[in-house]
C-alpha cells in the first residue's frame, strides 16, 4: 500500500507517467468497437423491458414454496398464454411476472395459477400495471434523462468551455450506450430500479470527468506564455496527476454495488437488487474509463484545433527540435575530444623502465684496461 500511495504522489507531481493523449488513437478505436458491440446488442436482442413499461401483473406467492421455478414458469404460461419470468426469493416464495395481459383477465389468470400452485388464491398477491401507465413511466425516463444532459451541458459551458461540455456530453453517451448495451447482452429485465441505476452512474462518471477538467484549467491558465508544453501535454499531466484519485473512488465504489449484484442478486435472488446493482457496477466501470481515455484526450483534440493552440504546438516542437540539435551536436563534439585524447594504434608504445645501451663489438678487445693503445 505504501509503493501505492507513493506512486499515486509521484503521479501528482509529473515525476513518472503515462502518454494517455499520445495514444488517444488507440483508446478511440477501442471504445468504438465496444459502442459498436453494444448497439448490435441493443438492435439484434433487443430490451427485456419489465412489466412497468409494457403493463402486466405480477404474482407473489406465499414463503417457503415448494414448487420449483420451471414448473411455476410453465403453470404461469399455461394460465396466461404469455412468456413468464418466475424468480425464487430469498424467503423461499415465488415472484411470477406476466407481461402484455389485459388487467381484465388478471383474476381468471390469478385462480388459475393459484390453483396450480396449490395456495389459496387470498395469499397469492397480485400487482397490476396497465400499459398505459407503462408509456407514462417510459415517457418520463426518457425526460428525466434528456434534462438531465441538458443541464450537464449548459453546467460545463458555463463552469469550464464548450468544448469540455461537447467531450463530457460524448463520454455520458458513450456510458449509456454501453450500460443499455450489457442489459441487451445480459439479458436482464428493465425496470425504473434500471433508471435510477442510470442517472446515478451518470452522476458519478461526470464527477471523474469534472475532476480532470478542472485540474486542467487550473494547468492551462497561463498556457501560451511558455514554450514548454503542448495543450496535450498538460492535459496528459492532469490525467495523471489525478489518476490515482479516480481509481480509488471507482474501486471503492464498485466494491459494495459489486456485493449488490453478485451476493444480493446472484445468492439471494432479490430481482431489484439486479435491476439496479447491474447498470450501477457497469456504468461505474464505464464512466471511470470515459473520463480518462475520452473526455480528455477529446478536449486536448478540440484545443489544438484553435490557432493559439496550434502557434504553441509549433514553438514548443521548434524549441525541442533545436535541443535536440544542439544535443546532438554537443555529444558530438564530445565523442571528438575522447577520439583526439586517444594514442593512434600504429604509434610506438612508450618505453617503460632503464634502457641498455648496446656495447661497441671491438672495443677493448684484447685488453684487460680496455684503453686503447696510443
Amino acid at each position: 500500500m505504501s509503493k501505492l500511495g507513493s506512486l499515486g504522489a509521484r503521479l501528482h507531481r509529473g515525476e513518472v507517467g503515462y502518454d494517455f493523449v499520445g495514444k488517444r488513437k488507440i483508446w478511440y478505436g477501442v471504445s468504438i468497437l465496444i459502442t459498436i458491440t453494444a448497439i448490435l446488442g441493443l438492435a439484434v436482442r433487443g430490451l427485456n423491458m419489465g412489466i412497468e413499461f409494457q403493463g402486466g401483473a405480477v404474482f407473489t406467492t406465499p414463503k417457503h414454496m415448494s414448487t420449483s421455478v420451471a414448473s411455476a414458469e410453465s403453470f404461469a404460461e399455461e394460465a396466461s398464454g404469455h412468456d413468464a419470468i418466475v424468480q425464487k426469493l430469498g424467503d423461499g416464495s415465488l415472484r411470477i411476472q406476466i407481461a402484455g395481459i389485459d388487467t381484465d383477465k388478471s383474476d381468471a389468470i390469478k385462480d388459475k395459477l393459484a390453483k396450480d400452485l396449490n395456495v389459496n388464491s387470498e395469499n397469492l398477491a397480485a400487482d397490476l400495471v396497465g400499459p398505459s401507465w407503462g408509456d407514462q413511466i417510459a415517457n418520463k425516463a426518457w425526460q428525466g434523462l434528456g434534462i438531465f444532459m441538458v443541464l450537464v451541458v449548459i453546467y460545463l459551458a458555463i463552469a469550464f468551455e464548450w468544448r469540455m461540455a461537447v467531450a463530457a456530453l460524448v463520454a455520458l453517451i458513450h456510458d449509456i450506450t454501453i450500460t443499455t448495451g450489457i442489459y441487451a447482452l445480459v439479458g436482464f429485465e428493465v425496470t425504473p430500479g434500471t433508471v435510477i441505476g442510470l442517472l446515478t452512474i451518470l452522476g458519478y462518471s461526470l464527477y471523474d470527468t469534472v475532476v480532470v477538467f478542472d485540474s486542467l484549467k487550473e494547468q492551462t491558465k497561463d498556457i501560451t506564455k511558455q514554450t514548454r508544453w503542448t495543450y496535450s501535454d498538460v492535459a496528459n499531466r492532469s490525467i495523471n496527476s489525478t489518476l490515482m484519485r479516480s481509481i480509488n473512488t471507482t474501486v471503492v465504489a464498485l466494491l459494495p454495488v459489486g456485493g449488490l449484484l453478485f451476493i444480493g442478486g446472484g445468492l439471494l435472488g432479490a430481482g431489484m437488487l439486479n435491476d439496479i446493482s447491474l447498470s450501477l457496477f457497469v456504468g461505474l466501470a464505464a464512466g471511470a474509463y470515459s473520463s480518462i481515455f475520452i473526455a480528455t484526450p477529446l478536449v486536448a483534440d478540440l484545443k489544438e484545433r484553435e490557432p493559439q493552440m496550434k502557434a504553441l504546438k509549433k514553438r514548443v516542437l521548434a524549441k525541442r527540435a533545436q535541443a535536440a540539435s544542439e544535443e546532438e551536436q554537443a555529444e558530438a563534439r564530445g565523442a571528438d575530444l575522447v577520439h583526439d585524447e586517444e594514442p593512434e594504434d600504429d604509434a610506438a608504445p612508450a618505453v617503460v623502465g632503464p634502457r641498455n645501451q648496446p656495447a661497441s663489438r671491438n672495443r677493448g678487445r684484447g685488453r684487460p684496461s680496455g684503453k686503447r693503445a696510443r
